[in-house]
């Protein structure tokens, strides 16, 4: 199924002239990676199945084929102009190491390597993918619905007006910080991930449910309702960015003005990547990982939330709606997700089935109703807040139910307890 999704995917970027998530991917097992950061931290996933010794020598390999690129690259006077100098080494190990798994290794410890070889690959397949849908919404959906959003924003005291105002108050350094945490989200993934995986190598299995399994499947979904509600953010329609698409340059200093909202025309090449928030979404799901890890781990895992939340709004990558569908979003989620692992119990298809219901809920009406919450924000303002809220509640509530007293052994293996 994810084969044929990304060989659709492909083809899809073909028809507008583009390489597609294959190519790319393919691309960078010789020619500088787009991220060599993501392709270090996909190897350490991987590594989660290896010895310390034998992590020790994937490392040191991938490490010593950079150094040998990079030489290269030097005595032949080849700038790197677009992507990062180094990441082959560790694209190149991970595939190296799905050979031995199927040449040299048997049984159970040839699946566990592929497993490995697997998730750290499959990181790597979500970014090209979310690249290629990008690129798909922009060329897709001519039309933009920004003027909705942006409306119904007015009951939540236009956020993103008032954190880009704080953002550039901060001066270079406030966005600086900011901006790593925004890109990095990724990377700090893995370090969660990391941590759940941590005993891998010893046990020789996955637990039933971790972090990468969600940050994936948001990953794939999202984008999907990118379709639906095509937005490009405020920085775009109501900024410089959006040069002569913009409705007018009022981004953060102005807030938009209250009236009927209609879908208006856009350029081909800006992402409709706003509804829901994914980024938030990545980062709803980071924290809720993070709650089972040491003190350290809680504070990152509650920092990059926050961090990210003030990016995506100070940044004016996002209206304040979208952040509260992407924390709806990502919740339903990880309910399905774990309901999934546990063997859907009546409490979790029940919060799933209200999580979706919440999500549908506010896409109708950002659609359907702006001016109806923009002109009554004293009543929808607490009511966009109660949903969500009442989506956390649930969860928070259904996860506490879901804490086995005692460990759960069904044969012919113990089942591995919810990360």
């Amino acid at each position: 199924m994810a084969l044929g999704f990304l060989v659709a995917l492909e083809v899809a970027a073909r028809h507008y002239g583009l390489p597609g998530p294959v190519t790319t991917q393919v691309r960078e097992v010789i020619f500088p990676p787009k991220s060599g950061f993501l392709l270090y931290a996909s190897m350490a996933l991987m590594m989660v199945v290896l010895t310390w010794r034998q992590r020790m020598a994937a490392l040191g390999t991938a490490i010593g084929i950079d150094l040998v690129i990079l030489l290269a690259r030097w005595t032949l006077d080849i700038k790197v102009t677009d992507g990062h100098p180094f990441g082959n080494g560790a694209l190149l190990v991970m595939l190296g190491c799905a050979v031995i798994a199927v040449t040299r290794r048997t049984g159970r410890e040839r699946t566990l390597l592929l497993k490995g070889v697997g998730l750290g690959l499959l990181l790597v397949a979500g970014r090209k993918t979310g690249d290629a849908w990008l690129l798909i919404t922009s060329k897709t959906r001519p039309a933009v619905l920004d003027q909705y959003p942006a409306i119904a924003d007015h009951a939540l005291g236009n956020p993103s007006w008032l954190v880009g105002r704080i953002v550039r108050a901060t001066g270079p350094v406030g966005a600086h910080v900011l901006d790593y945490v925004y890109v990095q989200l990724a990377v700090a993934a893995v370090v969660v991930a990391l941590y759940q995986l941590r005993h891998v190598a010893a046990e020789r299995r996955f637990p039933a449910h971790h972090l990468v399994r969600t940050f994936l499947v948001i990953g794939l979904l999202g984008p999907g309702i990118y379709m639906i509600f095509p937005v490009v953010g405020p920085v775009f329609a109501y900024g410089a960015d959006g040069g002569q698409w913009a409705v007018a340059n009022l981004w953060p200093e102005t807030a938009p003005p209250v009236g009927v909202p209609h879908p208006m025309p856009f350029d081909e090449i800006t992402p409709r990547n706003c509804m829901p928030s994914l980024h938030t979404a990545w980062a709803t799901t980071i924290f809720v990982h993070s709650r089972r890890g040491p003190l350290t781990l809680r504070f990152a895992g509650t920092f990059w939330l926050v961090a990210t939340l003030g990016a995506t709004l100070g940044f004016g990558y996002h209206y304040g709606v979208d952040l509260v569908a992407g924390v709806v979003f990502a919740l339903t989620i990880e309910a399905a997700l774990r309901s999934q692992a546990r063997g859907w119990e009546r409490s979790g298809v029940l919060l799933v089935a209200y999580g979706t219901t919440v999500f549908v809920t506010l896409l109708v009406s950002y659609r359907y109703l702006p001016l109806e919450m923009a002109e009554r924000p004293w009543v929808f303002g607490p009511l966009l807040i109660l949903a969500m809220a009442s989506v956390i509640l649930g969860f928070v509530r259904t996860v506490r139910l879901w804490e086995p007293k005692t460990p759960l052994a069904p044969h012919p293996e113990p089942q591995p307890e919810l990360v």
